[in-house]
């Protein structure tokens, strides 16, 4: 894992970075001059483990690290109150049964979030409390037989929650344990008083483990990974990765601001390189990196790869899942099954000859298979 880009001297004396947790960063070595590309690609599990668990609980994380991965990722939105919680997006309606609660019936409602309109209720508008009495559910449903049928068990969880249990899962690990946090919505949530990277920082402050654990801040945005950069400078140990969405797409940022950014000018070269002047990481959507041919296989990986690394990024995709739907027809071998590991792996694997750094997988057992080839 390759982190700053800025040498030592910029960053001062920082934090020494916890036992192990050099071997997860990698002994290669690195034009950025600090850190190094991971010596195996690193798996990230993605929400958790939540191809068998409802995403974002303590049973998806302690799935995750059970199953191997080398990073856990909570999706951080704020309450009402300001406190930052995991949850895929500020809309909770596929997430949790708050449309169960007739308590909550009448904060159903519209709001415009980076260009789009959705319906339901918001995380911005319930205080932490309120969230606590809420219970998370499978996002995908029946597709998810296995998940959905832990519907009801499980609370939304703080950040500082998940940063507890990692602490705790990590002690005395052989596989040394970081975590990935996203930044939702950071232009929509400072448009509602809401200043994210300034809680992420608070965070950091707070806990000691994230200020020497492997940690790596992503986001879709990309003002606040700039603003970002500088605010965690102290720290040696935390990197960042700007996400990239289907290339037609403008980033939040830029739709906020009236700009034109998009992300696929984002990962032509000249804009790799530009990424590489402020993150650690790009991590586009997998099938941007090897689209699906007509025929069902996946095409010859694009030039964003080594452009990427030229620049001096590592590189990451989303999202590796297990269903048939979202894999490559010619990987769905396998009958009327509601998981395909093998064409999962294989995928996995696919990508990871292309020159992956790293992966978001929804099976973290299924990427680990992938990387350590059994």
């Amino acid at each position: 894992m390759t982190f700053s880009r800025r040498s030592i001297l910029a960053m001062g004396a920082g934090a020494a970075m916890l036992p192990g947790a050099r071997a997860l960063a990698g002994t290669l070595a690195s034009d950025h001059g600090r850190h190094a590309r991971p010596v195996h690609p690193l798996v990230l599990g993605h929400r958790g483990a939540c191809a068998h668990r409802p995403e974002h609980t303590l049973a998806s994380y302690q799935r995750a690290v059970a199953d191997g991965a080398d990073f856990i990722e909570p999706d951080l939105v704020p309450t009402r109150d300001g406190v930052l919680v995991s949850r895929h997006e500020p809309n909770i309606v596929d997430t949790t049964d708050v449309a169960a609660h007739p308590e909550f019936a009448a904060r159903k409602t519209t709001k415009v979030i980076d260009g789009e309109r959705q319906e339901g209720w918001f995380v911005e508008d319930f205080t932490l409390a309120e969230l606590k009495t809420l219970r998370a559910k499978e996002r995908l449903g029946t597709l998810r037989p296995e998940s959905m049928a832990f519907d009801g068990q499980f609370p939304v969880l703080t950040f500082d929650e998940i940063v507890a249990f990692a602490a705790k899962a990590a002690r005395g690990r052989k596989r040394p344990l970081g975590i990935i946090p996203e930044i939702k919505h950071s232009s929509y949530f400072h448009s509602l008083g809401h200043d994210m990277e300034a809680k992420l920082l608070a965070a950091i402050r707070a806990h000691a483990w994230l200020q020497q654990a492997p940690v790596i801040v992503q986001s879709f945005e990309v003002a606040n990974l700039k603003r970002l950069r500088g605010m965690l400078a102290p720290w040696r140990n935390i990197a960042l990765m700007q996400l990239a969405d289907e290339p037609e797409k403008r980033t939040g940022d830029a739709i906020a601001s009236g700009g034109m950014l998009t992300y696929s000018a984002m990962l032509s070269a000249c804009g790799l390189a530009d990424v590489a002047g402020y993150a650690d990481w790009i991590a586009p959507w997998s099938r941007t990196l090897m689209p699906e041919t007509a025929d069902g296989h996946l095409a010859p990986p694009q030039p964003i790869i080594a452009d990427a690394h030229r620049a001096g990024l590592l590189v990451g995709a989303y999202t590796f899942r297990p269903e048939p739907q979202f894999l490559p027809a010619s990987l769905r071998q396998c009958g009327a099954a509601l998981r395909c590991e093998s064409g999962s792996v294989a995928e996995i694997r696919a990508y990871l000859a292309a020159g992956l750094d790293g992966f978001f997988t929804d099976d973290p057992a299924l990427g680990r298979r992938a990387v350590d080839g059994v």
